[in-house]
């Protein structure tokens, strides 16, 4: 039988993604795999990770991508904005160098393209899909197009009605892994699925987690990546 998965926040964390893919969800082509953005940054092997997510969409799997902060950093910053690339220097050095480049204006021409054609949201049944949230005080319309919000906000009042009644999954706020199941158990309207896999440090933190969108499983693996420089956050 076909299932739908959502997973976000995957921060260059090729390693523990693929575990979780290949290993926790055992993905088919018949299956459906959700994701909310941020691939790139703060971790290991943001190359590696699109590399993958290209492999995988060309491979036949039904995997849809969304575009998360740090996707539209990164494409600001290739084309001219290097301001826009805040990481620290050797989370910065690492994103580079994953990419087999020493400039970010380098950024080889067939990640840009995918990284411009990613969609801030999607619409399923029972569904929305975004990476950071809404504006919900503005009418369903603005609400939707206002695009900065919805890469970047860290807190909203969820207002299912501008939704159609429908949930709202999201990531972009690290959160303790607890706190996640227990949105997921309670079916929460809004559920962060960012348990912020990439802060290996943190015993709280340091999982990916992918969500089965009908059996309400919540299928998890934890940081398994060689050391890299990363704060405790």
């Amino acid at each position: 039988m076909a299932r739908r998965f959502a997973a976000t926040d995957l921060h260059g964390c090729l390693r523990t993604f693929r575990y979780l893919v290949e290993e926790k969800l055992r993905l088919q082509p018949t299956d459906t795999l959700y994701l909310l953005g941020d691939y790139v940054n703060k971790g290991p092997d943001s190359g590696g990770m699109l590399d993958y997510l290209l492999y995988l969409q060309a491979a036949g799997y039904q995997v849809y991508c969304l575009r998360g902060n740090h996707e539209q950093e990164l494409l600001d910053a290739a084309h001219g904005h290097h301001e826009k690339m805040w990481l620290t220097a050797a989370e910065r050095e690492m994103t580079l160098t994953s990419f087999g480049i020493s400039a970010v204006a380098d950024l080889p021409a067939k990640y840009l393209t995918w990284l411009a054609a990613l969609p801030y949201e999607l619409e399923l049944p029972g569904f929305v899909l975004v990476h950071a949230g809404y504006n919900f005080a503005l009418p369903p319309a603005a609400m939707r197009r206002d695009y900065y919000t919805m890469l970047n906000t860290k807190s909203f009042v969820f207002d299912p009605s501008r939704l159609a009644g429908k949930r709202l999954l999201h990531g972009h706020v690290p959160t303790p892994l607890a706190t996640v199941q227990a949105q997921v158990a309670a079916r929460a309207g809004a559920i962060c699925l960012d348990a912020g896999g990439v802060f290996r440090h943190n015993p709280e933190l340091r999982h990916l987690v992918a969500l089965d969108l009908d059996s309400w499983e919540l299928h998890r693996a934890e940081n398994r990546e060689e050391p890299y420089p990363i704060a405790q956050r």
